[in-house]
């Protein structure tokens, strides 16, 4: 992967202030190259989950590079519209919601998937064969970095057990419902490529009961390696094997299926850093607190999933290494990494959370009443503020009657 040179990101530190996301365009194009160039000669679609990262900024340039987009709210579409993507490169996929949310998502034009008995009734109540549906089907397949982010066991609440496949059948019969997608997504962070030739197989085995399907959807959970002894997934190999395997089925079945992929952390993730200042240095024994101005409230992974990321001193990068606790300033136990051998950090010093652009500033809040960061995209060698840091005025602007 490229990174963004140190003193990019000083500038950035320095220009907007801390602490701060910094995104590196470059870095998300890369991503997308690399997800074609694996899967050419596939006829493959990707739909880029914009749950990871949903700044208008970010979505446009993603548009800009021929990707559609996924989404699992209406608020994601209506924002992902908005960026300039269209009816047909939007994908919805949500769980738990009103049947109006489906209904204004088909307003909208998107591919739909709904994942209960009770949504599809509806669809078809109101819908019959006037729009192609998607089904998100549980496949009990455990995959995935850890439980929290695995969503295709059989004790998932995603997707429609696939032991309801008999009552799914007379609902589709019974409202003539056009079947276009079979959808599954069985985790985040899925190292084994077999999982995903799994899945292959899996929706491959119950298409030939559904005559208008057009699509097999495989979700996302491309894993990024977030430690440096880690390795992603081997896509060439999940490739391979897709190629010959819906070339099989094709000639068995004479049904030509197009695959599709909602990479989403693959895209993004690597791209992200966080950029953090040291507020104190605290001697605790054999090591030491570097208490910095960031914590849970931007970069809630650490402690949400026991997720490791890489943490260099942009300040002093030759120093003498020494060993550290980094910790936020939320009135909670908020370490962002643990027994971290550093180069010597003292207060003052620019410290640089790596791999957070996915699901950092997403998933960040105003907890203990605290700012969230301003957000920077480097493109074509320019810092562009793409979100200004909260004020006060932020954190009360919803509230009445005070």
């Amino acid at each position: 992967m490229s990174q963004l040179p140190n003193q990019v990101l000083l500038d950035a530190a320095s220009r907007f202030g801390t602490p701060l996301y910094c995104y590196d365009a470059k870095q998300i194009s890369e991503q997308y190259e690399k997800l074609k160039t694996a899967f050419a000669g596939c006829d493959v679609r990707f739909f880029y989950a914009a749950k990871a990262l949903t700044n208008q900024r970010i979505l446009k340039h993603i548009l800009s590079l021929g990707c559609s987009v996924d989404c699992s709210s209406i608020n994601e579409l209506k924002l992902s519209q908005l960026a300039g993507f269209r009816a047909g490169q939007t994908l919805y996929t949500s769980n738990s919601v009103d049947f109006s949310e489906i209904e204004e998502a088909v307003s909208l034009g998107a591919f739909v998937n709904v994942d209960s008995l009770s949504a599809l009734e509806k669809f078809g109540k109101k819908y019959g064969n006037t729009y192609p549906l998607g089904l998100r089907l549980r496949p009990n397949i455990m995959a995935g970095g850890n439980l929290k982010i695995s969503t295709g066991h059989a004790d998932s609440k995603f997707g429609i057990p696939v032991e309801q496949l008999e009552r799914i059948h007379e609902l589709v019969q019974r409202y003539d419902i056009r079947i276009h997608t079979l959808h599954i997504h069985t985790g985040s962070e899925i190292k084994e490529a077999n999982i995903f030739i799994q899945g292959v197989h899996f929706l491959l085995s119950l298409a030939p009961s559904f005559s208008h399907l057009k699509v097999i959807d495989l979700g996302g959970g491309f894993k990024i390696p977030y430690h440096p002894a880690e390795k992603g997934t081997d896509l060439l190999a999940i490739s391979k094997s897709l190629r010959d395997i819906i070339a099989s089925h094709a000639e068995q079945t004479g049904q030509l299926l197009q695959v599709w992929f909602e990479p989403g952390k693959y895209l993004v993730c690597e791209s992200g850093y966080l950029l953090t200042t040291v507020n104190v240095i605290k001697k605790n024994g054999p090591y030491s607190f570097a208490g910095v101005d960031t914590g849970l409230n931007h970069l809630i992974r650490p402690m949400l999933y026991d997720a490791y990321h890489e943490i260099e001193n942009c300040s002093n990068p030759t120093g003498p290494l020494k060993k550290y606790q980094v910790v936020g300033n939320i009135c909670e136990t908020d370490t962002l990494g643990a027994d971290r051998d550093l180069p010597e950090v003292r207060e003052g010093d620019i410290l640089v959370i790596k791999n957070a652009g996915a699901y950092g500033f997403e998933m960040a809040s105003q907890y203990n009443a605290r700012f969230r960061p301003a957000e920077v995209l480097y493109k074509e060698g320019q810092l562009q503020l793409i979100r200004r840091r909260e004020t006060i005025e932020d954190l009360i602007r919803t509230q009445e009657n005070y």
